[in-house]
């Protein structure tokens, strides 16, 4: 009975009615397009940082991180090729790649560079950098036995370009200096100018060749897919317990990508609160008159022999449909626009500190959605607790005035 009653108020009060779900539907479009835009920012810039510089994840002895920058050499993997047929094994991986780092100076003839440089398998590195731009000449393959790939940073301080010939100069590990002549193949441009500034690339056996070394410092892991990263890292992490391994995953390794998922889960945290508190307040409000212009109505209900509570539940679920109603309309319209506008994109400009623009899309994430329904119905239903507990307070005799 009181759905029924409720149902023929609602009807009744259309303008009322009306103008509530319009700010129901506003607040829940809004937090489900400004969620799957966040979300769309963590999941491309985690992509870019898995495809242009870390992999999914990274085995590398222990103390690399902390000392490894400064003494590559003491942090060699003897037999990686053991090591990346152990990994391989797993049908989760795509491939695995070692990498050797080491820093030196790059010479064009007419000046110097200060570079950090990566020893690659450049096949393996191509697939796995699909998201390292060529801006100039081409990728690094294996048949390029002496090319160098270099960031365009380093092109542009050393103004050079594909074909143009460079000498690295490094210091081995027995302390000799060696030098090596390369041919530019490719100049590249990653997310980040810093390290386009100083990045180069050569092929795995020629950086060998340089530091007169074996090993490398690094076994980059590729994966087919991104969400089967921690399940992966756990597996190898039991693989490789009693080694002297130490596993990250490509999240851990990117400071920079953690700072930014805390910027903007803040911001979203704000908008949350803005919108709900928007929505409240127009709720609020608009149930506010809507119960204050019907007190005869409510004091003929108690004469009648309703209580308190009636009232109150009466008005409640008033509101519950009403938020139930707008919630879903706004879900449905929130996600329909999310696919629009995923089909037209949204072009971005490069980041802070980056070179790169890009599409923004819209995801559809259902934590994001049932979370926009969720606030969306709840702060309808929140909002009309205290016009109904107040409006239930007044004396009966007091609300029969209204009728006259």
């Amino acid at each position: 009975m009181s759905i029924k009653l409720a149902v023929r108020n609602i009807l009744r009060q259309k303008i009322r009615t009306g103008m509530t779900l319009a700010a129901i539907i506003f607040g829940v479009v809004s937090l489900v397009l400004a969620g799957g835009f966040v979300q769309d920012i963590f999941i491309q810039l985690g992509e870019t940082i898995i495809h242009s510089q870390t992999g999914h994840l990274q085995l590398f002895k222990k103390d690399f991180l902390d000392k490894g920058t400064r003494y590559p050499d003491r942090f060699l993997i003897d037999k990686p090729d053991d090591i990346a047929r152990r990994i391989a094994g797993h049908p989760e991986v795509d491939a695995v790649m070692g990498r050797v780092y080491f820093s030196g100076l790059v010479n064009n003839g007419r000046r110097d560079l200060p570079i950090v440089g990566e020893g690659v398998e450049p096949d393996k590195e191509a697939k796995l950098g699909s998201f390292l731009k060529i801006v100039a000449g081409k990728q690094l393959h294996d048949k390029d036995v002496d090319g160098i790939l270099i960031g365009q940073g380093v092109a542009q301080s050393l103004n050079v370009k594909p074909g143009d010939s460079l000498t690295l100069v490094l210091s081995a590990a027995e302390g000799a200096m060696n030098t090596l002549d390369f041919r530019v193949v490719g100049i590249f441009q990653s997310f980040s100018k810093e390290f386009d500034a100083h990045a180069v690339r050569i092929p795995l056996a020629a950086t060998h060749e340089l530091l007169q070394t074996r090993g490398v410092n690094q076994i980059v892991v590729a994966l087919h897919h991104t969400d089967d990263t921690e399940r992966m890292l756990a597996a190898l992490e039991a693989d490789f317990k009693d080694g002297p391994f130490d596993l990250r995953s490509w999240r851990t390794l990117s400071d920079f990508y953690d700072k930014s998922v805390q910027l903007y889960d803040a911001q979203f945290g704000v908008l949350q609160f803005i919108i709900l508190l928007m929505v409240l307040l127009s709720v609020i409000n608009s149930v506010n008159m809507s119960v204050f212009e019907r007190q005869g109505e409510f004091g003929t209900m108690q004469a009648m022999g309703n209580r308190r509570r009636d009232i109150i539940r009466l008005i409640v679920i008033e509101s519950a449909i009403i938020g139930f109603v707008g919630a879903v309309i706004g879900t449905l319209l929130g996600i329909a626009l999310a696919l629009i506008i995923s089909r037209i994109g949204i072009p971005m400009p490069p980041p802070p500190n980056a070179n790169v623009g890009y599409t923004a899309f819209i995801r559809v994430v259902p934590a994001t959605v049932a979370g926009a329904f969720l606030v969306g119905f709840f702060a309808t239903v929140l909002a009309s607790l205290f016009p109904a507990f107040k409006v239930s307070r007044i004396p009966v005799v007091d609300a029969l005035r209204q009728n006259i």
